[in-house]
């Protein structure tokens, strides 16, 4: 027949179980049109800008006259304002009891599950937010209220991590006390966050500088102290007299200090150190079942650094006792030791110097003496000097030449290397510049017999030992145990673990810290009595005896800061508060003692204050038993990866203590942690005020709204991923806003039984019901908000005709992100209850199975085009929508269909000429 004929017939055929309407679900788009000029360009233009917070004191609905108009106006200040003041007035996000005490005594506990969803502990500086911090509350606050609406009981809370540098710095430099500064900035921080809608427990609210938590700060360092985790040692530190503190090896640049380029000095200062390197076994073997990114359970595992290896004694040559101990992973190299290296803060340094190379040696460690750790290992070039004297090889008996060297740090390890140029590319530079021996005693396994092993660089592979004595044809593996076996017979070393962790330094010789609760006997000379006495007079002659710490008495905690006109550090390292001294000293039973002048970093208020929310008014202990038990461990934690190491890695060890103590049921305390992605500048650059591209969130929110910066932030893509920031983008949001508002006023004018919901709209609401309940669960926000902007589409084509049902279940989902309007339209359905502890969204599995099926049709074994049809669409139906594809019309127009090969849900070819 003619093709003609045919096609006139399929288009008017009108099969059954032909499907016309296109899948629901699209995914978030890569960016929305422009619709709206920068923030700054608003300013200039539009005089009602700023007048957000006057609009939110007032309950009108009026909108300024020139103000833009909005599709039947979206009252968004009004409305925001509004359901913030019900919060607060209901105090809706109380954490619930999860257990009760009846009249007769007996304890009832909650049956529902708990959830304890965590912030990292926001510091409040005087700058306020940035349109990139709400993104980690915005995520935190999204799975609180959607596990309120799953039955979780959620504990939720906020508070501060005031005591720091900046802080002070700011103060000095201003000339205001520091709480002064960090109350306001506090104020200022707690406002943008009330005004972002987060739905904190704010009875929780605390902050690390409040005296009820400083005492129980103390409380710990004392526990800490009486389990012999706390001592004091000599340290060598980066000490900076003109900032006077000190610096981080990572705040020493060329021996100048990163700000302010102030000269540095290495000093050995008297410090409090945590013993954390006692705990690094549990800390590496705590990871395992924790939920974390990966990255961060790697790099707390490379920080922590467990090496198996081989402890070995080199005797220094002409004495009898001194011995240079080293820790090597590749004892099979033992054999090609040439040198060995000394840190130039090595304690041996002086007494295996010659005097000939004395003033050499000397002059070479002052040099390196005010470069930081950091900087020396860093260098290109590695440095070093000839001692001049010599240690005897533990199993050779070889004398080999002790050498001083800036790449071995004093700090890491035993501070001394055997060096193996053979097999040691930073041993391998070193020699090749000093001109020292090399030896090879590796060679590759399978190496042919005659092929050479090149001596232009290091062979740093495992391979088979040669020039070994005994050891020789000895895989790698083998001859590690072989000659560490041997070295353990002949008592010159034996097996060993060593960490690249390193014991906390704990002091820091500022004023705006906690004080640490030690003091110490002060001391006068032979003859003097105390009683006749000051040590607080200029010229009295004292000694403080600062090897015979004193713990504080915990019932005198907690031990608060002096009040101080000048809190400046000054060049002191024992710190501004030794300047205190109506503070420092004071007289107990008729005698003199000092407190200790050092305070705490800003890592100890962090450390434990999860445990602090769970009972923030408890005056008795840190926290209740019961509510730990209740409410431990953490169950969501939520910040950035700057933290993966050092927070994290200070925070377990303090839990891991108490915990060992009996203070806490739960060996970790964060059972599941997530990294929001950094949000750029629109210039792609991290925000900062130099560069000129920090964007403020009052701001945005002055323009759009909140629950648009909150939907924007979490629509932007995926919530781990770094994300540049775009103002103009937030009108796509904010026309989704409008949107469901308008369907919601749709919805709202319709009786209930006015409007039905037909099959395509049942359908589409349920696939939206089930990927945004997926997608909430697994954090995957922007997919979730994109399923909703696809359903808010739907029922927005339906005008007037939008079932209430849809409209009820679109608010029930959108408020998790945007709760300000979810509780408006809630409320505009006629609910008079919050819908903050509604039952979540239930979706009809069987609904959410698609009932079509996309397949390709080809003409004459080429497809031409494609078409959606049910899953049993029988050959007349398939050729029916067939023909209504213009490409494979124009394909067959005017030939004769010669057959047709149909396999439902798999393929349609017809064959034409």
């Amino acid at each position: 027949m003619m093709i003609a004929r045919i096609a006139t017939a399929f288009r008017s055929s009108s099969s059954a179980g032909v499907v016309r309407h296109r899948a629901a679900f699209g995914t978030a788009p890569s960016s929305f049109s422009i619709a709206t000029k920068s923030i700054g360009t608003h300013r200039q233009q539009r005089p009602w800008l700023n007048t957000r917070r006057l609009m939110s004191e007032t309950t009108t609905q009026e909108t300024p006259d020139n103000a833009p108009a909005g599709p039947k106006g979206y009252p968004f200040a009004n409305i925001e304002s509004k359901w913030q003041g019900y919060w607060k007035e209901n105090n809706t996000f109380a954490t619930p009891k999860r257990r009760t005490v009846q009249e007769d005594g007996t304890v009832v506990k909650s049956t529902k599950k708990k959830k304890y969803v965590l912030d990292m502990f926001p510091y409040p500086s005087g700058a306020g937010l940035h349109v990139g911090h709400p993104e980690g509350y915005t995520a935190s606050d999204v799975m609180s209220r959607y596990w309120r609406m799953t039955n979780h009981d959620v504990l939720h809370p906020i508070g501060w991590d005031s005591f720091g540098l900046p802080a002070e710095q700011y103060a000095i430099n201003t000339g205001t006390r520091p709480e002064i500064t960090t109350g306001k900035n506090i104020a200022n921080f707690k406002r943008q966050l009330q005004m972002l809608g987060f739905s904190y427990d704010w009875e929780k609210e605390m902050a690390t500088t409040d005296v009820d938590y400083v005492k129980w700060t103390q409380w710990i360092f004392l526990q800490l102290y009486k389990k012999g985790l706390a001592t004091q040692a000599s340290k060598a530190v980066n000490w900076c007299p003109e900032l006077g503190t000190v610096l981080a090896n990572e705040e020493v640049i060329n021996g100048l200090s990163e700000r302010g380029d102030f000269p540095v000095e290495r000093l050995p200062l008297r410090q409090w150190t945590l013993k954390i390197t006692e705990y690094a076994d549990r800390l590496e073997a705590g990871l395992e079942g924790l939920d974390w990114p990966s990255g961060t359970m790697t790099a707390q595992a490379q920080w922590i650094g467990k090496s198996t290896g081989t402890e070995i004694d080199f005797k220094v040559d002409g004495s009898e006792d001194e011995k240079i101990t080293v820790f090597t992973t590749r004892a099979d190299t033992l054999f090609g030791v040439t040198y060995v290296t000394l840190a130039p803060e090595h304690p041996l340094v002086s007494a295996v110097t010659s005097p000939d190379q004395k003033e050499e040696v000397d002059t070479y460690v002052t040099k390196t003496s005010s470069r930081s750790d950091l900087d020396r290992t860093s260098a290109k070039e590695k440095t070093g000097v000839f001692t001049g004297g010599y240690a005897i090889h533990p199993l050779t008996k070889e004398k080999v030449p002790i050498w001083v060297g800036d790449y071995v740090l004093g700090s890491y390890g035993t501070g001394a290397v055997m060096a193996v140029p053979g097999h040691d590319d930073r041993d391998f530079e070193f020699a090749t510049k000093f001109g020292l021996d090399v030896k090879w005693v590796v060679e590759p396994a399978k190496k042919k017999d005659d092929e050479e092993v090149s001596t232009e660089e290091a062979f740093t592979a495992l391979g088979v030992n040669v020039n070994s004595g005994e050891f020789d044809g000895m895989k790698t593996n083998k001859a590690k145990k072989a000659i560490t076996a041997k070295l353990e017979e002949s008592s010159a070393g034996g097996p060993k673990i060593t960490y690249k962790l390193r014991d906390w330094v704990f002091s820091r010789q500022r004023y705006w810290g906690e004080p640490i609760p030690i003091y110490f006997p002060v001391e006068f000379p032979e003859g003097v009595d105390a009683k006749d006495v000051d040590p607080k007079d200029e010229g009295c002659d004292h000694t403080i005896v600062y090897d015979s710490p004193i713990p504080v008495d915990e019932a005198d905690l907690p031990l608060e800061l002096p009040e101080m006109e000048d809190f400046s550090p000054g060049d002191d390292p024992a710190g501004c508060l030794a300047r205190a001294k109506d503070w420092r000293y004071f007289q107990k039973d008729g005698k003199w003692f000092a407190r200790e002048t050092n305070t705490m970093p800003q890592w100890a208020g962090s450390c434990w204050y999860y445990f602090r929310f769970l009972d923030p008014k408890n005056t008795e202990a840190a926290f209740s038993p019961e509510l730990d038990e209740d409410w431990m461990p953490v169950d969501l934690y939520v910040g950035g990866a700057e933290h993966a190491v050092l927070h994290l890695l200070y925070a377990r060890f303090w839990h891991q203590v108490l915990f060992d103590l009996g203070h806490t049921k739960h060996p970790e305390p964060f059972q599941k942690l997530v990294h929001q992605g950094m949000i750029l500048g629109s210039d792609g650059e991290k925000m900062s005020k130099s560069r000129g591209n920090v964007v403020n969130p009052d701001d945005i929110v002055d323009v759009h709204g909140a629950d648009a910066l909150r939907l924007y932030e979490m629509f932007m893509g995926p919530l781990e991923a770094v994300k540049p920031w775009q103002t103009s983008q937030v009108s796509g949001v904010v026309r989704f806003l409008n949107k469901l508002y308008n369907v919601v006023q749709s919805a709202v004018q319709n009786d209930d039984d006015s409007v039905k919901m037909d099959a395509e709209t049942t359908k589409i609401l349920h696939k939206t019901m089930k990927k945004v309940t997926e997608d909430v669960e697994s954090m995957s926000f922007n997919t979730a908000i994109s399923a909703m902007m696809v359903l808010t589409n739907h029922l927005t084509s339906l005008k007037d005709k939008v079932p209430r049902e849809a409209a009820e279940k679109l608010a029930l989902m959108v408020s998790p992100f945007a709760p300000h309007i979810g509780e408006e339209c809630w409320n505009l359905l006629g609910h008079t209850e919050t819908l903050a502890y509604h039952p979540w969204v239930e979706y009809d599995e069987a609904l959410c199975v698609d009932n079509t099926v996309k397949m390709g049709v080809q003409v004459n074994g080429k497809k031409r085009g494609e078409i959606e049809i049910s899953k049993d669409a029988d050959q007349e139906g398939a050729m029916a929508e067939a023909m209504k594809v213009t490409s494979v019309f124009n394909q067959l127009d005017g030939k004769d269909v010669k057959k047709i090969i149909y396999v439902p849900g798999r393929i349609l070819n017809i064959v034409a000429k």
